[in-house]
Formats: C-alpha cells, structure tokens, sequence
C-alpha cells in the first residue's frame, strides 16, 4: 500500500534546501558603540539604596501592602529628579490569585518620537530578597543620572510588579504608546554569582531580540564587567523558536513587536532568596545598563524581533529552515496522497477511519478543556498568564486534587471512546487494515503541515515521528510488536528532549515540569488553537500504538492458520504446477 519508490523520491528536495539553507548563511548584526563613558553611576548611592529598600520593604508579595508602599517611594523618587511620573492599578492573575497591581512609569521626553524603555520588577515572593530588590535600586540610581543628560530618545523607566508569570509586563506593554526602540529589563543585578546565559533574549512568540540588541548589551557587559553574555546550543535555540516561553519580562515585549532583552547576573531564573549582594557587582552591572542606553540613545534603530538561529558565529534566518522543514515533510506527503488514491481503487474506506483517528484526540482535547475551565470558574485559582520557575507555585493539596482530577477525565474519556466509539460512529473493522492507516497517515500530514505553516521549528519535532510512524503503521510491513512500539516511542524522543530541557531550563524536576505544563494550560500561554493541534498530535500517536497492536495480533493469527493439503510427501499432478489444467491457465 505505501510505495517505497515515491518515498525514495521525493527525498531530492531536500538537498536543493541544504544548499539554499548553507548559502544562507549570514553575519551577525555589531552592536552599538558610545564616546560616553558611564562614569556618573555611583555604585555606593546604588548599594545603599538597595539595603535601604530591603530593610524597610522586606515583604513585597505582588500587590501587598509593602509592594505598594514601596511603589510610592519609586514615584517620590523618579518625580524628585524631574521626571513626568504616572501611577496606575490594575487587577491581574498573579501567582497569588488575582491582585490589583500598581505600575509606576517615569518619563524624560528626547528630540524624537522614539522610546527607550528601561523596566524593573519590584516584588518578590519570598523576603527579604535583597538581590530582587537590585533592578529598582538600578533603576532609581539611572533616574538620578539621566535626570541631568540631554537625550537624543525619549527615556521611559518603569517599576511594575507581578513579574513571575508575567502580569505586571503584559500591562506596561499594553500601556506605552508610540514606537518603541528597545526595552532594557533589570533583573538580578548585585547577585555573587552569575547563572548564563546573563542577557537573555528569549520571547512568548517566534520573534526573539535581533542580534543589535544583544550584541549592543553584551559589548557593554563585556566592557564594564568583563563578563561573556551565555550562548544557547542549536538545539535549544530551536526548542525557544518551537515552544516559545521565558520566565522573564523581555519575552512579552519581543511578542509584542519590540526588541527587548533582560539583564540579570542569575539569568532567565531569579535569584534564590539567600542570595548574597555585592557592590562591586551592582556597580558593573550598573554601569553597563548606563552604557548600553548610551549607544541605544545615540546609535540606529534596532531592529525588530524575528526568528533566527545562531550557529558558528553566523545567523540563520527562518526562510530556509522552513523551507528545509517542508522538504522533509514532503516524502511522508507524497505517500499519503498515492496511498489514498491506492485505497480508494480497492474499496478501502477512509473516511470514517478518519473519524477515529480524530475522535482518539479527544481525550487530551477534553482534558486541556477541562484545565481551561477550572480556571474560568475560579476553581482553580492560580493560573499566571505566562510560564513560573519551579516552586514559585508549589504543588500542594489544591495542586493535587487537580492533577488526579485530570488523570481521572483522561481516562474516564479514554475508556469511553473506547467502549462506545465503534457504536457511537458506525465504524466497525480493523484500523490496522489499509483504510486505517492510510487515514491516521493523512491526519498526521494535516496536522503537521498546519504546525508549520504557524511555526516551521515546532513542525521540525515531529519529522521523526512522520516518518517513523509510517512505517509502524504500514499494512504491507510485518514487524514483532516491540519494533513498531519502538517506532512510536522513538518518534515522540525529540518532543520528550524539548520537554527535558525546558524542565532543566526551569529547575523542574519530573513532577514538578507536569504541574508546570498543567498552570500552562489553564493560564492560557496556549492558544486553543495550538492546544487542538496538539491534541490531535497526541492522537495520533496514540493511535499509532493501537493499530501497531492490532497489526501484530492480526499477523500471529494469520500465520497460525496456514494448513497443508493431503500427505506431506505428497508429489502427485498438480503439485508443481504442471497439470494441463494449470498450464491453461
């Protein structure tokens, strides 16, 4: 049924898009340089405004009373050095339930429209989190320093909080108007040690900070603290592109359209409470954002967010990797569609089998469905709008009661499709039979080709189940039941590899990475869209592993019912072929 030659063939793209992807090629954007040295950042005023803030504010929970207490005293602050100073308070889903967040923005207008944004959390979920504190002691510090400069770009700096999951910056966003040039986000700036990759780029889309940017920051970080920015392998450049998450503020302006990257001496992770802080280190840290505004201030415009891969010192624009990625599709493709030709010539239905393939998405459908619905009904109360770190939202007994929740909606569903499907839709017969596998093939190419017309990387983790799965459900294939299990097991590793190092990324542990994988999806982070996709993806492999079942149970019974006619040694006419009545025919 599935046509081997076709297979082969429609392999020749692929080198025509290996050589447009080696051409492609290109060098990395230089960053912006200044004359300007960053001599004005006093690292003791910093320092003792930091342990200042620390001693008087300890407790700062998003929207607690210390939180706002300590937003009235940046407000004091930004207007003593002159800036333009607005308050507002919002409600948001915050790690602790749904709290009115106060934003405080200070602006200094330039000569042009364009806006250099520099912003820092000023909450924090456990106290007194001194190296928490370090962003808005940075912030106050290049308050007093730009108070007394000419700007060429209008200066915004802003104190939000509800920064884990993301609440206070999707506000902010949503809240500046005209065009913004870059977004500079101060994290962890006085932390002892350093946990790369210290400028992060990464976005909640496909578009992450141009290389300008990053390099623009890194010059600066180099310069002032002698420190490398952090660099990510290919692979995990290409788990950010096809998954994109961050735990850090930079990733909601890069989906907004503006190039943003954070800066924090304990990377995308925050500090842990214990933290130690140095002056030494606030002060490089300090100076480094003075000097990076400095070359934004005077320097081209920034590019805007977009999907790249670095590799070797040389960026890989989105083009020809999709390009790449749809070559590599197109065998699997090309067998889909002969196939189905092939199935309706001899009568095999594949409509209805199609139906079954879809109805086995179902399970996970109604489970994400049901995440989504806990949420909206208050019943489960915390679900931030973007991903946590690991223990932020600890997995407790309200945590626990959801997880069983969703194992028992899972398999209450899985169980009743199963027992009730065939009756309820009509369809009785063999999936494993051609109708059934050339149609979870055709599914599978559907879903697949919609992935990547969203995002080619996220289409790129699911070539290898293509690919294997084919064969796993090939009807003219015979293999022992642990092949093509294998098969399917081995398809979904590269799925189960960006999974592991999100966890790594996140410090989650195994259980801890599926309660974050469970606040994902009843925060909202994925779209219904992409929550039926992947749906469906899951479906699909579970239905890959039934019909490999059902092959290998079909195939055991038809080699046991082979028999032989008459006596064994029997060599009479006829038992060669030579009778006339054979050789008529």
């Amino acid at each position: 049924m599935f046509d081997p030659r076709i297979y082969r063939s429609a392999f020749i793209p692929v080198a025509l898009a290996l050589v447009a992807l080696a051409f492609s090629l290109t060098d990395q954007q230089g960053g912006l340089g200044t004359t300007l040295a960053p001599d004005a950042f006093n690292p003791q005023n910093a320092y003792s405004t930091l342990i200042g803030l620390s001693a008087a504010y300890p407790n700062r929970r998003p929207g607690s009373a210390g939180d706002d207490a300590l937003a009235s005293r940046v407000s004091q602050v930004f207007t003593r050095h002159g800036f333009a100073v607005s308050t507002s308070a919002n409600p948001a889903r915050t790690t602790d339930g749904t709290r009115t967040l106060e934003m405080v923005t200070a602006t200094r207008t330039g000569f042009s429209s364009g806006q250099i944004v520099v912003v820092a959390p000023r909450d924090a979920l456990t106290a007194p989190a001194t190296a928490d504190l370090s962003g808005t002691a940075t912030l106050l510090e290049l308050a007093r320093v730009l108070s007394g400069r000419t700007q060429n770009r209008t200066i915004v700096l802003a104190s939000i909080s509800g920064s884990a999951g993301g609440a206070g910056m999707r506000q902010l966003e949503a809240s500046l108007s005209g065009p913004v040039d870059a977004v500079i986000v101060l994290g962890d700036m006085a932390g002892v040690g350093t946990r790369p990759p210290i400028v992060v780029p990464w976005s909640d889309s496909s578009a992450i900070a141009s290389t300008m940017l990053r390099n623009t920051v890194a010059g600066a970080l180099g310069t002032e603290a002698g420190l490398p920015p952090g660099s990510t392998g290919l692979l995990g450049q290409i788990a950010r592109l096809a998954f994109p998450m961050t735990l850090s503020g930079q990733g909601v302006f890069n989906a907004a359209g503006d190039p943003s990257v954070l800066l924090s001496a304990s990377g995308e992770r925050p500090p842990p409470p214990d933290s130690r802080v140095s002056q030494t280190q606030l002060n490089s840290f300090g100076r480094t954002a003075l000097q990076t505004i400095s070359a934004l201030d005077s320097g081209a415009n920034v590019p805007a967010p977009s999907a790249y891969l670095l590799y070797d010192r040389k960026e890989i624009p989105a083009w020809p990797v999709r390009l790449l990625i749809l070559t590599l599709l197109l065998p699997v493709l090309a067998v889909a569609v002969d196939s189905l030709a092939r199935a309706r010539r001899r009568g095999h239905s594949v409509g209805r089998w199609t139906i079954w393939v879809l109805a086995c998405a179902l399970p996970f459908l109604l489970g994400s469905l049901f995440l989504l619905g806990l949420r909206v009904t208050g019943l489960m109360k915390v679900a931030p709008p973007g991903p946590v770190a690991a223990g932020v939202i600890p997995l407790q007994g309200a945590g626990i009661a959801i997880l069983v929740s969703l194992v028992c909606v899972l398999l209450l569903a899985s169980l009743i499709l199963r027992l009730r499907l065939g009756r309820w839709l009509g369809i009785r017969g063999d999936p494993s039979e051609a109708g059934g596998s050339v149609a979870l093939l055709l599914v599978m190419c559907s879903v697949t080709l919609a992935i990547w017309a969203q995002n080619p990387f996220a289409a790129a983790f699911l070539i290898l189940a293509l690919h294997l799965w084919m064969w796993a459900v090939a009807p003219d294939v015979r293999s022992a039941t642990p092949v093509k299990l294998g098969l399917v097991l081995v398809g979904l590793v590269p799925l189960a590899v960006a999974a592991v190092y999100y966890a790594i990324s996140f410090g989650a542990g195994p259980l801890a990475a599926i309660w974050l994988a469970v606040l994902l999806v009843a925060g909202g982070q994925i779209g219904l869209l992409g929550i039926l996709e992947w749906s469906i993806v899951l479906g699909c492999a579970a239905g890959t592993a039934m019909i490999a079942l059902r092959a290998a149970g079909r195939d055991r019974i038809e080699d046991a019912a082979v028999t032989v006619r008459g006596p064994v040694t029997y060599a009479g006419p006829g038992s060669l072929g030579g009778t006339k009545s054979a050789l008529r025919r």
